[in-house]
């Protein structure tokens, strides 16, 4: 059994990024969802709980088999989090919020093209756009899936913005950097049709970040 005592520490870090994404305006009220695997399954916040009132007994824990255990109801988008977690066993952490302009471009259904190269840093040479279905369905969880293929992260239509990483913190930083993208990509389009690279170059750039950061110090 995995009781409230459990994963104390995650459970209190959840709180802290549930509280930074609110505060820093990527999320708004009780919209938006986390969640961070453990030994036998993940920690996830629960269903519509005023994230400042959270307390880590809040914290629902669940299985991958769906089942949970705790004193609160689990997200209504759990099927996400789990279908993620079971199709994608590189993937630590969840991140899914309402923020402002991800979800602009998510109710015009429109994806994040290569129009800058930092695009790139979720995965691929586009952020696709998840089909839309009513939130909470297993029909919602199948598009986010297909739209997270070779990916780590995506808009979801007439809905929000989902990231993953190898650790909720690295999801919760992605999900940051698309919404960026998103903000940029909205303004220029005030302007015009913003200029795409060529997939050549989105290649080359992939490519780059296998290597790009600071290397590993020897020790000794």
């Amino acid at each position: 059994m995995s009781g409230a005592l459990e994963h104390r520490p995650a459970r209190a870090g959840l709180i802290t990024l549930a509280r930074k994404m609110n505060g820093s305006g990527l999320n708004q009220g009780t919209s938006g969802n986390l969640s961070q695997r453990v030994e036998g399954g993940f920690l996830l916040t629960p269903s519509g709980m005023d994230y400042e009132l959270l307390l880590p007994e809040d914290i629902v824990f669940m299985r991958l088999d769906g089942t949970w255990e705790g004193r609160r109801e689990p997200s209504s988008e759990w099927r996400i989090h789990r279908d993620v977690f079971v199709s994608r066993p590189e993937v630590g952490g969840v991140f899914h919020a309402h923020s402002m302009f991800s979800t602009s471009l998510a109710c015009l259904r429109r994806g994040i093209p290569g129009f800058h190269y930092m695009v790139t840093r979720a995965g691929g040479d586009t952020i696709r756009c998840a089909e839309y279905a009513t939130f909470g369905s297993e029909e919602l969880s199948r598009h986010v899936l297909v739209a997270l293929e070779d990916r780590k992260a995506c808009l979801m239509a007439n809905h929000g913005l989902l990231a993953v990483g190898d650790s909720l913190q690295s999801a919760y930083q992605l999900a940051t950097e698309v919404e960026t993208l998103a903000a940029m990509y909205w303004r220029a389009l005030q302007v015009g049709e913003p200029v795409l690279l060529e997939p050549e170059e989105l290649a080359r750039v992939l490519d780059k970040w296998k290597t790009y950061g600071q290397p590993a110090r020897k020790r000794g």
